[in-house]
């Protein structure tokens, strides 16, 4: 959790791309996508009323998964002030775009993740899927429901899912040790 706090901290200068960037970074936590799913995003898949994106995941299949207001916010100050520099007059469905406009690649936004885990302090190589598997933990560490996890994530099989309830199995034997009488 240290490490997604520190990557999720913007730094001091900020710039556009510093604001995409964190924006996508928000995004990714809050919401558990994949990255091909968040870099294909377009603007008009973005609830922000709703605090909401709707997703087309594998197979086609679209899902629903909500967002905080902290991300809301953090998403509103980028498409109002960075996204239009970013586009330079030009247009694009595309939410976060590239300097020319278009969908990043996903190796792009892989190098944007691990510049921003250096800017940090974080010496290890960060990928977006560790923030999905954040997302998913995270959400289970603190009582979420596995059924609901797995529709957040897009997983056709809950067994996939499960792969993340491990923090929340060591949470269980702890409480475990601690207050069952002949632990």
């Amino acid at each position: 959790m240290d490490q997604v706090n520190l990557l999720l901290t913007p730094g001091p200068a900020q710039t556009h791309f510093s604001r995409r960037n964190l924006a996508m970074l928000h995004l990714l936590y809050a919401t558990g996508l994949r990255a091909s799913e968040l870099v294909n995003l377009t603007i008009a898949a973005c609830n922000l009323n709703a605090c909401f994106v709707r997703v087309r995941g594998k197979g086609s299949k679209e899902r629903l998964v909500p967002f905080g207001q902290t991300t809301r916010v953090i998403l509103e100050e980028y498409l109002s002030t960075s996204r239009p520099k970013l586009l330079k007059g030009r247009r694009s469905p595309i939410l976060f775009t590239s300097n020319r406009g278009k969908a990043m690649t996903r190796i792009r936004f892989w190098q944007i993740i691990n510049s921003m885990a250096q800017s940090s302090g974080i010496t290890k190589n960060i990928s977006p899927h560790m923030l999905r598997h954040s997302f998913a933990s995270h959400l289970l560490a603190h009582g979420a429901d596995l059924r609901s996890v797995q529709m957040m994530l897009g997983h056709s099989d809950i067994a996939t899912t499960q792969i993340y309830t491990h923090i929340d199995q060591e949470r269980l034997k702890d409480v475990h040790r601690k207050f069952h009488p002949r632990s």
